[in-house]
C-alpha cells in the first residue's frame, strides 16, 4: 500500500516539474527536500547518495523498485524538490519526523 502512494507522490511531483530523476541530475538539483533512493544501488552510488542527503541536509527513503514507481529504467534516485509532497512521502513510508 505505501508504494502505491510513493508512486502518486512521485507521480504529482513530475508533473509538477518537482522531481529530478538520476544522481548526476540530482547533484545539480536545487531546494531538495528528500531523496527516494534505490536498495539495488551500487555500494559508490549509496555513497554517492549518502553524500547528496549530507548536501541538502534532507532525509533518505531506501525503497525497492524504484525503477517501477518513477517510470524510469535504470533509476536509481529521485529527488523531490516539493516540501508538501517530501513530507507525505515520508509519513507514508513511516519517517515522518
Amino acid at each position: 500500500m505505501a508504494g502505491n502512494k510513493i508512486t502518486a507522490y512521485l507521480g504529482f511531483a513530475r508533473r509538477a516539474g518537482k522531481l529530478t530523476l538520476g544522481v548526476n541530475a540530482a547533484c545539480c538539483a536545487r531546494g531538495v527536500r528528500l531523496l527516494v533512493a534505490d536498495l539495488s544501488a551500487s555500494e559508490n552510488t549509496k555513497k554517492e547518495i549518502e553524500k547528496l542527503a549530507r548536501k541538502f541536509s534532507c532525509p533518505v527513503v531506501w525503497t525497492e523498485g524504484l525503477e517501477e514507481l518513477t517510470g524510469k529504467a535504470s533509476c536509481k534516485l529521485a529527488a523531490l524538490r516539493e516540501e508538501h509532497l517530501a513530507r507525505a512521502i515520508l509519513e507514508s513510508s513511516g519517517k515522518a519526523e
